[in-house]
């Protein structure tokens, strides 16, 4: 089972919330001053677009911090709703027929809710090789058994893949609450707040600078990111990381490696991704979220660096 969270640990969540609204109000106080100067009737894609993940982010800061003062119960419960979200629009946009309902049932009513759960009971050793391994048996079993039709392998492997993006590798995020970490007990739930700051405010500062300054895309048919935004996301990524060392079981410099780490290899994550709405001819996976599209579109760099993030802390830092 899941820790209890310490007191200690809820002020540390409230410093973080405080911080992270003084950063909201000075990125929000300049992009209404770009805003005015750049955009003033709105017709600026990047400005409007910068403007309004903003206003998004205000919500996201305070549904986890919430999430993060409830305890793991809350962590679990947030992120099994949006592995849940995400699943339903990865699957949208796949290609299935009747011969794949009883695996797309099996999808959401049997293996997402036994990924959470083998999460809450911190049951490693299934939660790490239940999707990929058992279900990316099963699943094609059931289709076949209601006739194979065209396009099986295809079929089957976008159900497969949807499950390891959705919710394999969203439940590496509550999962870390279960590291036993020497020195750290009780803390560990902060290693989330460290994930999602490190990933996402790289992410934005990508964003914005790689529209500003960058030139070169580094994967051109499918992502506008550039190599000269990418370096500077990796760059506050790194800074982030080295501030927030405290709320982590790392050094400093520790901190700085490893949320570079998690930050490139979010990049890779979110190009992938994009390659796959490219394919699929849409802009964004879904609409839920203002400025943002859905919850894989927000989530794609941090889902992709949180099975990486769970594991160096695992093999290197947990008792």
């Amino acid at each position: 089972m899941m820790p209890d969270m310490p007191s200690e640990t809820s002020s540390s969540i409230f410093v973080l919330f405080g911080a992270a609204c003084l950063l909201l109000i000075i990125a929000t106080i300049g992009g209404e001053f770009l805003r005015r100067r750049i955009s003033p009737t709105g017709t600026h894609p990047t400005v409007e677009t910068y403007v309004t993940r903003l206003h998004s982010w205000w919500a996201m800061v305070f549904l986890l911090s919430i999430a993060l003062l409830v305890g793991p119960a809350g962590v679990t419960l947030l992120f099994a709703f949006a592995s849940f979200a995400a699943l339903r629009e990865f699957l949208t946009l796949t290609r299935k027929t009747k011969a794949d309902h009883w695996a797309l049932i099996a999808a959401f009513y049997v293996v997402f809710p036994l990924q959470f759960l083998f999460v809450w009971w911190g049951n490693t050793a299934l939660f790490s090789i239940f999707i990929p391994v058992y279900a990316f048996l099963v699943l094609p079993i059931l289709s076949v058994l209601r006739g194979a039709g065209n396009n099986f392998l295809s079929r089957i492997s976008e159900t497969q893949w949807g499950l390891m993006i959705c919710v394999f590798c969203v439940s590496h995020v509550p999962a870390l609450v279960t590291l036993d970490i020497e020195g750290s007990t009780g803390r560990s739930v902060l290693l989330i707040a460290f994930l999602v700051l490190v990933v996402q405010l790289g992410d934005l500062a990508e964003y914005y600078t790689g529209r500003r300054i960058g030139k070169r895309r580094i994967a051109k048919s499918v992502s506008p990111k550039t190599r000269q935004g990418v370096i500077c996301g990796a760059a506050f990524a790194a800074f982030n990381g080295g501030v927030l060392f405290w709320i982590t079981p790392f050094a400093p410099w520790e901190a700085a490696l490893i949320a570079v780490t998690l930050y490139l290899v979010g990049v890779g994550g979110s190009l992938v991704l994009a390659a796959i709405k490219a394919d699929r001819g849409v802009k964004n996976w879904g609409h839920l979220i203002p400025g943002q599209g859905g919850f894989v579109d927000q989530m794609d760099s941090v889902v992709v660096a949180a099975p990486i993030f769970y594991h160096l802390a695992r093999f290197f830092y947990a008792s």
